[in-house]
C-alpha cells in the first residue's frame, strides 16, 4: 500500500508518498488556488490513505474525507523517524518559525511558535534577498563568506527592508548586510529555544534549512551539531504520511 502526506504551506505545497521502503516527493507553489494544486499533486501519485497538515489543511478536510493533523505533530513525527535521537526541532517555513522539544519517545513536550508576522521566516529572507539583489537560493552561501558584521536593528519586514536599503546607499557591503540579517533571524530563534531548552540532537527543518549561513550561525550559537535532511522542507509531509500508516 501507498501512504501520502500533504503539507499545505503558505508558499509551497509539499507531498510525500511512502511506498514500502521508497519515498517519493513532489512540490508546487501554493498559488491562488491551493485546493486545485493539492488535487494535482495527489493525482500524480494516488495513495491508499492520506493525511494533510499545514496552514491550508482544512481545505482538504472540508472538501473530502481526509484526516488532518497540526504542523507541530507532523514535523515531530517526520524528524523522529529520520533522526531517531532527535530531541529538539527548529522549523523555519515561509510563514512562521517553530521550535519544538521532544521526549525520548518522540512526543512533543513543549513548543514555541512565531506566526504573528513574517519576521524571521522564509518570507522575510525572500524580501531581504530582493532588496539586496540576491537570488534567494544563493544568498546564504554568499553571506556566509562575509568578513564583516552589520547589526540589523529591526526584525519587522517593512522596517528591516528600509534599513537594508539605507545601508546599501551608505556603501555598506551587501554580503555584510546579509550576514547581519541572518544573525538577527538566529537571535530570534535562540530566544525561542532558550524558553523551551536545547537538547541534542537538534534537527533543522523547513525550506530555510537549506540556507548554509543560517545553519552555520545556528550551530555556533547553539553549541551543537545541526542535523538537516536532504529535503528539509519535506519533513512535515513525511510525518503526515507516517500518520497515514498508523
Amino acid at each position: 500500500m501507498k501512504y501520502g502526506g500533504i503539507d499545505v504551506g503558505s508558499r509551497y505545497i509539499k507531498y510525500a508518498v511512502i511506498d514500502g521502503e521508497e519515498k517519493r516527493f513532489y512540490k508546487m507553489e501554493t498559488g491562488h488556488d491551493p485546493l486545485s494544486v493539492c488535487h494535482e499533486l495527489i493525482r500524480r501519485d494516488p495513495p491508499d490513505n492520506i493525511v494533510a497538515t499545514g496552514y491550508g489543511r482544512y481545505l482538504l478536510e472540508l472538501n473530502g474525507d481526509i484526516r488532518t493533523i497540526t504542523e507541530i505533530k507532523a514535523v515531530a513525527k517526520g524528524a523522529k523517524a529520520l533522526f531517531p535521537q532527535c530531541r529538539t526541532i527548529i522549523d523555519i517555513g515561509g510563514q512562521d518559525t517553530k521550535v519544538i522539544s521532544l521526549n525520548e519517545k518522540g512526543l512533543v513536550v513543549n513548543f514555541e511558535m512565531n506566526d504573528r508576522c513574517a519576521a524571521g521566516t522564509g518570507r522575510f529572507l525572500e524580501v531581504m534577498a530582493k532588496a539586496l539583489g540576491y537570488d534567494i537560493e544563493e544568498m546564504g552561501s554568499i553571506c556566509l563568506d562575509s568578513k564583516e558584521e552589520v547589526n540589523i536593528n529591526s526584525m519587522c519586514t517593512v522596517f528591516a527592508e528600509s534599513e537594508v536599503i539605507s545601508l546599501i546607499t551608505r556603501g555598506v557591503k551587501r554580503e555584510s548586510i546579509g550576514y547581519g540579517l541572518h544573525k538577527s533571524i538566529v537571535s530570534r530563534v535562540m530566544s525561542m529555544l532558550k524558553r523551551i531548552g536545547i537538547k541534542e540532537e537538534l534537527v533543522f527543518a523547513g525550506g530555510c534549512a537549506k540556507n548554509r549561513c543560517l545553519k552555520e550561525i545556528l550551530r555556533e550559537r547553539a553549541g551543537c551539531d545541526i542535523l538537516v535532511y536532504e529535503k528539509p522542507e519535506m519533513l512535515s509531509a513525511i510525518g503526515a504520511a507516517l500518520y497515514a500508516i498508523d
